[in-house]
C-alpha cells in the first residue's frame, strides 16, 4: 500500500466516522421520541461503526510501526486484525441486536408517535451516508487506477477499505429499508413493519459481516501479494539476463509491505562475486520499481 494509498484509507475512514458519529446521535434522539424499533436498531449500528472506524484508524496507525527484535517483519498483519474485530463486532452489536431488537418488538409491538421525526431523520441520514459512500468509493479510485472495480475488490489486500466500504453500503442500506418500513408502519398504522424493518436490517449487516470477514481471514492467515504486484515482479527478474532460469517466486503481505523470497538459476560460468553483485542489483532494482516490497531473499541454485 502506497503512501497514496495509506492516505486514501485514512480519509475514508474520516469521511465514515463523521458520518456515522452525527447519524448516531440524531437517529438515538427519534428513537427516544417515536419508540421505534427499527430507528433504535439504527442507532446502535450507528454507534458500533463509529467505533469501527476508530478501530480501523487504530489498525492502520499500529501497521506503519517499525520492525523490532521481536517482530522482524513489522506489525503490518495488526491492520486484519482490527478488520476482523471490525467484522465481529459489526455482527454481534449491529446483526445480532438489531434481530434481537425486531423479535421483541414483534411479540410487543408498542404504538409509534411522531413518525415524521424519524422520516426526517432518516431521509438527512441517507444523505449523510451517501456522502460517506462516494468519499469511500473516489478513495478507492485513487488506490485501484484502472483496474475495474469487481477485480480490485477480490484481490486487494487493502483490508480497511473493504470494512469502510462494507459499513457504508450495510448502513445504508439499513437507512432505506428502516425507512420504507416506517413508512408502511406509519400509513398501516401497524407497528409490526417496523419489527420486521429492524429484523431485516439485522439479516443484512450479518451478511456483511460474514462477508468482510471472510476476505480478512486469508489475509490473516497469510496471503500472497496482489496478482499485478507478482507479475510485476517477475517481469523485472526476466529481464535479467544474467538469469537462466526461475525456479519459483513466493510472495506474502504483510498488511502495506510485501516479501518476496525467490530461488533461480544463474548462467552458468558466472562465479561467487559477480553473482552477489548481480542479486544486490536486482534486489535494488525490485524494491525501486516497487515500492512497497520491503523484504526481498533471493536464493541462486542449480536444482529446484
Amino acid at each position: 500500500m502506497a503512501p497514496t494509498s495509506h492516505s486514501s484509507t485514512a480519509r475514508a475512514i474520516l469521511y465514515a466516522f463523521l458520518a456515522n458519529f452525527g447519524i448516531a446521535i440524531a437517529k438515538t434522539w427519534a428513537a427516544m421520541v417515536t419508540g421505534s424499533g427499527s430507528m433504535l436498531a439504527e442507532a446502535i449500528h450507528s454507534y458500533a461503526d463509529t467505533g469501527n472506524q476508530v478501530l480501523l484508524y487504530l489498525g492502520l496507525t499500529q501497521s506503519q510501526r517499525p520492525p523490532d527484535s521481536k517482530h522482524p517483519l513489522g506489525y503490518g498483519k495488526l491492520s486484519y486484525f482490527w478488520s476482523f474485530i471490525v467484522a465481529l463486532l459489526l455482527f454481534s452489536l449491529g446483526g445480532l441486536f438489531s434481530i434481537y431488537e425486531g423479535w421483541h418488538k414483534f411479540n410487543h409491538p408498542e404504538e409509534l408517535s411522531q413518525v415524521w421525526i424519524a422520516i426526517v431523520v432518516l431521509v438527512i441520514a441517507i444523505l449523510l451516508e451517501a456522502g460517506s459512500l462516494l468519499g469511500c468509493l473516489r478513495e478507492i479510485r485513487n488506490v485501484r487506477g484502472d483496474r475495474p472495480f469487481l477485480e480490485w475488490l477480490e484481490h486487494t489486500r487493502n483490508s480497511e477499505l473493504v470494512v469502510v466500504l462494507g459499513e457504508d453500503i450495510g448502513a445504508q442500506l439499513g437507512l432505506i429499508l428502516a425507512l420504507g418500513f416506517l413508512i408502511a408502519a406509519s400509513i398501516t398504522g401497524d407497528p409490526v413493519y417496523d419489527a420486521l424493518g429492524s429484523m431485516c436490517i439485522g439479516v443484512i449487516l450479518l451478511v456483511i459481516s460474514i462477508f468482510i470477514a471472510w476476505r480478512v481471514k486469508s489475509l490473516l492467515v497469510g496471503r500472497s501479494a496482489d496478482p499485478e504486484i507478482q507479475k510485476a515482479i517477475d517481469a523485472i527478474i526476466a529481464d535479467e539476463d544474467c538469469i537462466d532460469r526461475v525456479f519459483n517466486t513466493i510472495t506474502i503481505q504483510f498488511g502495506p509491505d510485501t516479501m518476496l523470497a525467490a530461488k533461480l538459476k544463474m548462467h552458468q560460468g558466472i562465479d561467487i562475486d559477480a553473482a552477489v553483485a548481480i542479486i544486490n542489483t536486482l534486489e535494488r532494482k525490485l524494491k525501486e520499481r516497487i515500492p512497497n516490497l520491503k523484504w526481498c531473499f533471493i536464493e541462486p541454485d542449480v536444482t529446484d
